[in-house]
């Protein structure tokens, strides 16, 4: 059996977490810690679980942590975990800052322990499918790549007043928040980008940008645009891949877009065919299926379980975390910064 303790429910995320462990054979959630006891407390009764008001018991009590906190603790309780050798799943964005992406990144290749970054596009199907695409050439050269990822929750009140925009506790708005899903699936699927230009704004009023816009350059000549908010009322295509031989276009990957989008999630067009037409395709995005976060929990419990390294890496959460400080440098300084 396998002892895994949540720290936090600072981020709504832990919930979707803690039902995929409590789902799975061999693997027990033995603890939950959070600074705010009345959260925690809530959180362990709806969960049956242990409550555990000292950070270190409840650490100790487990054989891995899972984080979801307010993204300015990630570093210090990542530290707490590696120091008693535990292995650590990590809410992305990985950090709130570059400061504390490097105090993160000491952390772990100090303590050689087992580390995951939370990015749940990597185990939806269509994201897959999209990387063959990619990889085996079928679009041909790729020109443009525009990824628009988003919620609506900035239009709720309610949401206006928790941690996730108030940049002491986040580190950003929506285009750390929502942008490093971009931002990770980006360098997933075409490495590293040269460099960025970027704008945002904050059409709510927030401390945070509720909006932004970042054009990220490659060598080679390929554009990504990524465009992150908190204020989509509605939206349909999320993903869209242009090449010299054809076109794919995704829907339905995005809380503004999963409801919806009803059908034809995935539209490929083939230069080559005989008719201007698009060839939807079966896949059905994880979105749509259910348990779209509860894949991170699944894939780290089978990485614990088989004793392998974690399918998305601390590497993988610097780059994601990287690319969006340099476009926030780009919009402070209104020119070109380079990654």
């Amino acid at each position: 059996m396998i002892r895994i303790a949540i720290l936090s429910f600072a981020h709504y995320h832990a919930n979707f977490w803690v039902e995929a462990f409590q789902s799975l054979p061999e693997i027990e959630v033995v603890a939950i810690w959070d600074d705010n006891v009345v959260r925690g407390r809530e959180a362990a009764g709806r969960f049956k679980v242990r409550f555990a008001p000292d950070l270190d018991a409840a650490i100790d009590a487990a054989d891995a942590v899972a984080i979801c906190s307010e993204t300015i603790n990630h570093a210090p309780l990542i530290e707490r975990a590696l120091a008693a050798k535990r292995a650590v799943l990590c809410e992305k964005p990985l950090a709130a800052n570059l400061a504390e992406a490097a105090r993160i990144e000491k952390a772990v290749r100090a303590a050689g322990m087992p580390f995951m970054q939370s990015f749940p596009k990597r185990f939806d199907p269509v994201s897959h499918e999209l990387k063959r695409l990619v990889d085996t050439g079928e679009l041909g050269k790729i020109r443009l790549v525009r990824i628009r990822h988003g919620h609506f929750y900035g239009l709720d009140p309610d949401f206006r007043e928790r941690w996730y925009v108030d940049p002491a506790l986040s580190g950003g708005g929506a285009l750390l928040d929502e942008g490093v899903h971009a931002a990770d699936l980006l360098c997933w699927l075409f490495g590293l980008p040269a460099g960025v230009t970027a704008n945002a704004s904050s059409s709510l009023g927030l401390k945070v940008e509720d909006q932004a816009i970042a054009i990220f350059d490659y060598v080679g000549g390929m554009l990504a645009e990524v465009t992150s908010s908190f204020t989509f009322a509605a939206a349909d295509a999320s993903i869209e891949i242009y090449g010299s031989e054809g076109t794919a276009i995704v829907s339905g990957v995005d809380l503004a877009s999963r409801d919806i989008t009803p059908s034809g999630h995935l539209k490929i067009f083939h230069r080559t065919q005989s008719e201007r037409v698009w060839n939807i395709s079966p896949i059905v995005p994880r979105f749509k299926l259910g348990q779209f976060h509860h894949q991170n929990a699944i894939a780290f419990a089978d990485s614990l379980q088989r004793k392998v390294q974690p399918p998305v890496t601390l590497d993988d959460g610097l780059r994601s975390v990287k690319l969006i400080f340099r476009a926030y440098e780009a919009i402070r300084s209104g020119v070109r910064t380079q990654i």
